[in-house]
């Protein structure tokens, strides 16, 4: 294996890391009052009233919102086996294009997810039109891990796509 392809798989690996932990945590918005703390995610939803314990429990979430999960784990799913992909090409150099495309499948379905969550914004639970959030709310830490993953998943298919060129 040379090294870009290396490269290659440690960006598709950190980008599928970055993936599922935005998944897992719900911080994708919150409110960032003290007082009464509500942090909203694709898969939970927590909050925190004057002071008591954290209270999470699965959230009702708008259609924009399910699609963006679905597109999201698609994505994951993709990645994974971009990864898989990328550990078999040691063995069989070929694999490698098919990387290459599954990558593409996954960065496609990370760029829908990205562009259907702000399309939520308009739910009731957080108070603001599509793309916009309302003044009391702002993005958490899990999207930003979220566009982690999409840089990453995008530097490492620019970094595939150079290995896979005929020299």
């Amino acid at each position: 294996m040379d090294k870009l392809t290396v490269i290659s798989g440690i960006l598709f690996f950190s980008s599928e890391v970055f993936a599922i932990a935005s998944l897992a945590h719900p911080d994708w918005i919150n409110t960032g009052a003290v007082a009464g703390a509500l942090t909203l995610g694709l898969t939970k939803q927590c909050q925190t009233i004057f002071g008591r314990d954290r209270i999470c429990f699965s959230p009702t979430l708008p259609p924009e919102w399910i699609c963006a999960l679905f597109f999201l784990s698609a994505g994951i799913a993709c990645l994974a086996g971009t990864c898989i992909l990328v550990v078999l090409s040691h063995w069989h150099r070929s694999m490698l294009m098919y990387a290459r495309w599954v990558a593409f499948s996954a960065m496609s379905m990370l760029c829908v997810a990205s562009i259907l969550f702000p399309v939520g914004f308009q739910s009731p639970v957080i108070g603001g039109a599509p793309f916009l959030l309302p003044r009391s709310a702002n993005v958490g830490n899990s999207y930003v891990l979220f566009t982690l993953s999409i840089f990453s998943c995008f530097t490492g298919l620019v970094v595939a796509a150079r290995v896979c060129v005929p020299q």
